[in-house]
């Protein structure tokens, strides 16, 4: 259980804010950011670099755009061990929206994408990179590419200069038995490259599946704190940093921001395992509809929702 290859990525304010347009406030990021510090997590991605030509600045907080300011003002100089990353989608970023790394606190860029965008995520992978990023791709929706597509994707990543490549379950639709197939197919297309996974936690799957990733050879994994993130959240990064038993890691200093800012939050915001969320994951679907639904005053009427969305009793 213990490998220093591993690297374990903290997606709590730039997932979570899927779940409330990234409008935290300073105090909670600045907890979040000392937290991952104290604990040594290895990166906090600490939101999203998004153009303020595709997004008002009116509707999302400041973690929507990461701006250097906004970063500084929570981490200085971020004279810590921790890397910070942020996340930037495919079509909503621009290469001129991010900075030079020596000009920047941040540390790394994942370019996140979908099968058909891989020749983009490729070409602003390796601009990151040039302008002197560490970088990872991360491949939404695997559990929805067809095989052809995803061989044709490895091929293209194989003969770029992308060091990482993520196996992303977006829709929390995945098992153990799917979670071994691709690390094994990522892995013969990718030799010598890094994989990593992220999990969603619709089926309660997230954690055990990425124990399933680590025993092949995934090496860079994220969590959040309490599986705070989109529709029914992520691996919690409390579970994966105990089940990891690298010496430096500190469990402590995570609870202590788990009770102080995330515990309060989950009373404002409703993320985690629910009923809807299954529904969604077993489908292969994203969970807009079950987001929907959670934040209307039909919330707990669950079989109302699986009626909505189910046309047998087979979730077939």
């Amino acid at each position: 259980m213990f490998r220093p290859q591993i690297k374990v990525v903290d997606c709590t304010i730039r997932d979570g804010g899927l779940m409330n347009e990234w409008k935290f406030d300073d105090d909670f990021v600045r907890a979040v950011y000392h937290a991952c510090a104290e604990a040594h997590v290895d990166y906090m991605e600490i939101g999203y670099i998004s153009s303020e030509k595709y997004f008002s600045r009116a509707e999302n907080g400041p973690w929507k755009f990461c701006s250097e300011p906004d970063l500084r003002r929570i981490v200085g100089d971020n004279h810590t061990e921790l890397k910070l990353s942020a996340m930037a989608d495919i079509g909503r970023v621009d290469h001129d929206d991010i900075p030079a790394k020596a000009d920047s606190v941040l540390n790394m860029i994942r370019v996140a994408c979908y099968v058909h965008q891989m020749d983009k995520a490729i070409e602003m992978a390796e601009h990151c990179l040039d302008k002197g990023y560490e970088v990872t791709i991360n491949l939404m929706a695997v559990s929805k590419v067809m095989e052809r597509d995803l061989d044709e994707a490895l091929d293209d990543v194989a003969k770029s200069r992308v060091p990482v490549l993520y196996i992303v379950d977006s829709f929390g639709a995945m098992y153990c038995e799917q979670v071994e197939a691709l690390a094994k197919k990522y892995h013969a297309a990718l030799p010598g490259r890094t994989i990593g996974f992220h999990g969603h936690n619709n089926q309660q799957l997230a954690f055990a599946n990425t124990i399933e990733a680590i025993i092949h050879n995934c090496n860079m994994l994220d969590g959040s704190l309490l599986g705070v993130g989109r529709g029914a959240g992520n691996c919690p990064l409390e579970c994966l940093m105990s089940f990891l038993k690298n010496p430096k890691f500190r469990v402590r200093p995570l609870l202590k921001a788990i009770q102080d800012k995330i515990i309060p939050l989950s009373k404002q915001i409703y993320w985690g395992y629910h009923i809807p969320y299954l529904v969604s994951g077993v489908m292969n679907e994203h969970p807009r509809a079950a987001m929907a639904w959670m934040e209307s005053d039909r919330r707990e009427d669950i079989v109302g929702f699986y009626d909505s969305v189910v046309t047998d009793d087979t979730l077939a």
